[in-house]
C-alpha cells in the first residue's frame, strides 16, 4: 500500500455521489452548493445555481413559497432544528409544473446550530398527476395545500370535515397519491351506505356461517387496502360497536373478522370524513370519545366554495374542459363569471359543477351566456343595469326530445369528420376548427374510430 496522504473530498465531489438532485442552503434562501443532477433537472449550469434564492430557480417567483401559502421546509429546518418531508409544485426545465417530494435535513455547525439545510427532490410520477390536482391558488385553498403536502408523506390518521360537495373525497384521493404508500391500493368504504350487520362485513370481512347467509369466506376491504389506503367517507355514520372495532385496529393495527377467533395484521393507512359536527355527536354520547381523539391526530377542514370564490373562474375553466366540447366554450364572459362569483354555492364545487355541464349543454356549440346559468332559488342584481335578474329555473328546463337532441347535435358522424380530415389533409387541428370543435374532441373522434376498424377487423 502507498504511504501517500489522501486529500479530502471537495463538497462538490461528495455531492454528486447522491443519485437525486441535491442541494444546500443558507437560512436566506441561497443556495450555497448544488449537484450535477440538480443543475440537471433545471437546465442550468452551477454558476446560475449557486449564489441564487431556491424560489427562483424551482417556483420561478421573486419570494419564498411560504409567502404563498405553501409549507417552505426551510423555515421549519431552520426554526425547529428537525428534518422535514413535504410535497410541493415546482417547475421543471421546459417550465412545466411537476409535484416533487423534498426530503430536507439540518446542517449543523461545531455549537450545534443550524448552518445549513440539505434537501433532495424526489419527482413524483407524472402519470395521472393531473387527476388529482386540487384547483385553487386562493388564500385558503393554498393553506389547505400547505396541510396536505405536510400530513401526506407520512402515516397519520387524517380526518377531513367539511360540507357536502366540497371535495373531501378528492382531498382524501390527493393524500393518498403523494403519499409514501400511492403505490398501494386506494379502497372507499361509504358508512352512509350500509346497514350495521353489513358494514362490519364489508369493513372486516367475514369467516364461513358468521351468520344467515355467509355460505363463504370474504376478506373485507381493511384487507383489500393492505400496503394501502383506506378512505371511510361519513364515518359519523358508523354504529358504536363498529366504532370499537375501529378504535382497536388504529391502536393495534389489528383487527378480528366477523365470526372469526384470531385476529389479523394489515398496514393500513385511515383516511376519514364527514359533514358532521363529532364533537357534539361525542357531548350526545352518539360517537366514542376516545376515537374522536384517535382520529383528529390531524383534522383538516375543507373550505365551502363560498370561502374561496377566487377559485371559481379557475374551477369553472377546469370543469369545462372535462366536457364534450366545453373546451370550445372558452374562455368565459366577464358577465358570466360575475354571474358565478355572485352566487353562494349551497352544494358548493358539486353544484358549481352541475351549473356549468348545464349551461354547457343549453348553450351547445355557442358561447355561456348568464341566461344559460340555472342557479337555485336565487336572484342576483346586475351590477352595470341594476335589475333584478331571475335566473332561469331547473323546472322551466325543455321536457321534450328538443332538450337531448340539443346535446346530441354537438357531434359529429363519421363522414363528416373523415370528409374535414380529407379537406385539411389530416390536420387534426385545422379539421377541429372546421367541425367546430376542439383538437381534443378531434382527437376522441379519431382515437374512437380507429377503435371501431379494429373491432370490426
Amino acid at each position: 500500500m502507498s504511504n501517500k496522504p489522501h486529500s479530502t473530498p471537495q463538497c462538490r465531489d461528495v455531492i454528486n455521489l447522491v443519485p437525486e438532485p441535491f442541494v444546500l442552503i443558507d437560512n436566506e434562501y441561497r443556495i450555497v452548493a448544488a449537484n450535477r443532477n440538480y443543475c440537471d433537472t433545471y437546465d442550468m449550469q452551477e454558476s446560475e445555481v449557486v449564489g441564487n434564492y431556491c424560489y427562483k430557480v424551482s417556483h420561478h417567483t421573486d419570494e419564498p413559497c411560504h409567502l404563498h401559502g405553501e409549507h417552505c421546509p426551510l423555515k421549519t429546518v431552520f426554526e425547529t432544528g428537525q428534518a422535514t418531508e413535504v410535497i410541493h409544485e415546482h417547475f421543471d426545465r421546459k417550465g412545466r409544473s411537476e409535484h416533487v417530494q423534498l426530503r430536507a435535513q439540518p446542517i449543523l455547525d461545531d455549537q450545534g446550530e443550524v448552518m445549513y439545510m440539505a434537501e433532495s427532490i424526489y419527482c413524483i410520477d407524472q402519470q395521472n398527476t393531473d387527476d388529482f390536482k386540487l384547483i385553487g391558488r386562493s388564500p385558503v385553498m393554498m393553506h389547505l395545500i400547505s396541510l396536505l403536502q405536510r400530513v401526506a408523506p407520512t402515516r397519520t390518521t387524517v380526518l377531513l370535515h367539511g360540507e357536502s360537495g366540497t371535495g373531501k373525497e378528492k382531498v382524501a384521493e390527493y393524500v393518498h397519491h403523494f403519499s409514501n404508500c400511492h403505490e398501494g391500493p386506494y379502497v372507499i368504504i361509504d358508512s352512509s351506505t350500509l346497514g350495521e350487520q353489513l358494514i362490519e362485513s364489508e369493513l372486516f370481512g367475514h369467516e364461513k356461517g358468521a351468520f344467515t347467509g355467509a355460505d363463504s369466506k370474504k376478506p373485507g376491504l381493511m384487507q383489500a387496502a393492505d400496503k394501502g389506503t383506506l378512505f371511510i367517507d361519513e364515518i359519523s355514520e358508523l354504529p358504536l360497536p363498529l366504532q370499537t372495532k375501529l378504535l382497536r385496529f388504529l391502536e393495534t393495527g389489528t383487527y378480528r373478522p366477523v365470526g372469526g377467533t384470531e385476529y389479523k395484521s394489515v398496514d393500513v393507512r385511515i383516511i376519514a370524513a364527514t359533514n358532521r359536527n363529532l364533537r357534539q355527536m361525542v357531548a350526545d354520547g352518539n360517537f366514542r370519545n376516545d376515537l374522536y381523539f384517535r382520529l383528529t391526530a390531524f383534522p383538516v377542514n375543507i373550505p365551502p366554495l363560498r370561502e374561496r370564490k377566487d377559485d371559481i373562474a379557475a374551477l369553472a375553466e377546469f370543469f369545462l374542459m372535462q366536457f364534450e366540447s366545453g373546451e370550445s366554450q372558452l374562455p368565459l364572459s366577464q358577465e358570466v363569471i360575475e354571474a358565478l362569483l355572485m352566487y353562494d354555492y349551497p352544494g358548493n364545487v358539486r353544484e358549481l359543477r352541475n351549473i356549468l355541464e348545464r349551461a354547457s349543454i343549453l348553450a351547445s356549440n355557442t358561447a355561456i351566456g348568464v341566461d344559460h346559468l340555472i342557479f337555485e332559488q336565487f336572484t342576483y342584481i346586475d351590477a352595470k343595469s341594476e335589475i333584478v335578474i331571475h335566473p332561469t329555473q331547473p323546472e322551466s328546463l325543455p321536457t321534450d326530445e328538443s332538450f337531448l337532441l340539443a346535446k346530441g347535435q354537438q357531434r359529429h358522424n363519421r363522414d363528416q369528420i373523415l370528409n374535414a380530415l380529407r379537406s385539411c389533409n389530416g390536420n387534426r387541428l385545422r379539421a377541429a376548427s372546421v367541425l367546430g370543435v376542439s383538437e381534443r374532441t378531434m382527437y376522441r373522434y379519431v382515437r374512437k374510430m380507429r377503435e371501431e376498424m379494429e373491432t370490426t377487423a
